[in-house]
């Protein structure tokens, strides 16, 4: 260990190493459910198109995990950290620069691949963190993947004030101000997590193919596709859905930084829990969670109640998803030698991004044609309490954690 490392605590590092997740998913990925009402009103997209330009986003993630491996492979999971958040940087600034839907497809799909390489190298970072401390393993995961709920909560508040500042200033597109906002954004969080360079390597990052072992994780890899079919889907239209309900903008920002809070607490919430079940129960509870407060706006009537179902929604999904991922990372840690983290967390990481391929195209559609957005709410709560089922499967099998 060096001296710097000594110096710094392993709570600041983890701290400055939560901002590739603020950028990665905070920023990069979930702002978008705020842009979309005014750029689909703007550009007259269909829910389809609406929702396909996540799909290109999660369509980039998972070319960018696949890719994560080779990237390992010629960088420091510091280097290519700092790489996706500077990247990313890049193309969410040109996102503010054109208006044709092709175009943007793409530039979110280029974001997709640099946030991934963002969110798997600070992942690792943060298990080998975890790995120095192991009596706060937990809480220091827990802070890393926090990270994005400061990224959701500037985003609430930064984009309301951003499109404001842009209609009064009389700009044809306001929306484009804001994703050049975002992008100045990011860069000044590249700059905050220079920390994050002093975490240590841990032996081999390389080490054997690691097939047989991931065979084992098959219920908990399954779990984890659901997972990503279902959330997305909250993640994408909860927005449109609260102004179609016709909640107040300020009511909808309420909601979205609360969302964003309850991100950030989940780092202590959930902390024990992810050290101490070995196997697939935390992420069958955290999914099974995820699942219920996707279902409750679909399925609450208007009004105080609903009003009441609408915050207690965004709090509880908040305080649960980024822990669900969380959880995917304790269980490649508890089950796996240090040398294969790298691919356990690849591996992870793929069917993630192969489910946020899938949901919101699936939930788009569904909402232009059979039903409107609470029949895709309805539909990717179902998603997340099947996946919950099926994670809840998953068994632990002891292995030696060499460091």
């Amino acid at each position: 260990m060096t001296n710097t490392t000594r110096q710094l605590h392993p709570v600041l590092i983890a701290m400055a190493l939560s901002l590739g997740a603020a950028v990665a998913l905070g920023i990069t990925r979930f702002s978008y459910g705020l842009l979309l009402p005014p750029m689909r009103a703007d550009l007259g997209w269909s829910y389809a198109t609406a929702g396909g330009m996540n799909t290109a986003n999660a369509m980039g993630y998972f070319i960018g995990a696949l890719l994560t491996p080779w990237l390992f492979r010629r960088c420091s999971p510091y280097a290519a950290l700092m790489a996706g958040v500077l990247t990313s940087a890049l193309f969410m600034t040109l996102s503010g620069l054109v208006t044709d839907t092709g175009l943007l497809m793409i530039q979110r799909l280029l974001a997709g691949i640099s946030s991934s390489w963002t969110f798997v190298a600070g992942s690792l970072l943060a298990a080998r963190l975890g790995a120095r401390h192991p009596g706060q393993a937990g809480w220091l995961l827990g802070i890393y993947y926090g990270g994005c709920g400061l990224g959701i909560v500037v985003s609430a508040i930064s984009i309301p004030l951003c499109m404001d500042w842009a209609e009064r200033a009389a700009m044809p597109h306001p929306w484009q101000a804001v994703w050049i906002t975002l992008g100045a954004l990011c860069l000044l969080a590249a700059w905050l997590m220079r920390a994050a360079r002093h975490i240590p390597a841990s032996g081999n990052t390389q080490g054997p193919t690691t097939d047989i072992a991931l065979g084992r994780f098959t219920p908990a890899l399954a779990g984890y596709l659901m997972f990503g079919m279902g959330y997305i889907g909250y993640m994408t239209f909860v927005v449109a859905w609260l102004k179609e309900l016709g909640l107040a903008a300020a009511t909808i920002t309420a909601f979205y930084s609360l969302l964003g809070l309850g991100v950030m607490a989940s780092s202590r919430l959930w902390a024990g829990m992810l050290n101490h079940f070995k196997g697939g129960q935390s992420l069958a509870i955290l999914t099974a969670l995820c699942g219920l407060a996707t279902l409750l706006p679909a399925i609450l009537p208007p009004g105080p109640i609903g009003l009441a179902g609408v915050f207690i929604s965004g709090l509880l999904f908040g305080g649960v998803f980024l822990s669900v991922v969380a959880s995917t990372t304790m269980l490649v840690r508890h089950n796996l030698p240090v040398q294969a983290w790298p691919a356990g967390i690849a591996a992870f990481t793929t069917l993630f991004a192969i489910g946020q391929v899938v949901g919101p195209a699936m939930v788009g559609w569904i909402a232009d044609n059979a039903g409107g957005l609470r029949a895709g709410l309805l539909l990717s709560a179902s998603v997340l309490l099947l996946g919950a089922l099926i994670a809840s499967r998953q068994q632990s099998f002891a292995v030696s954690h060499s460091v």
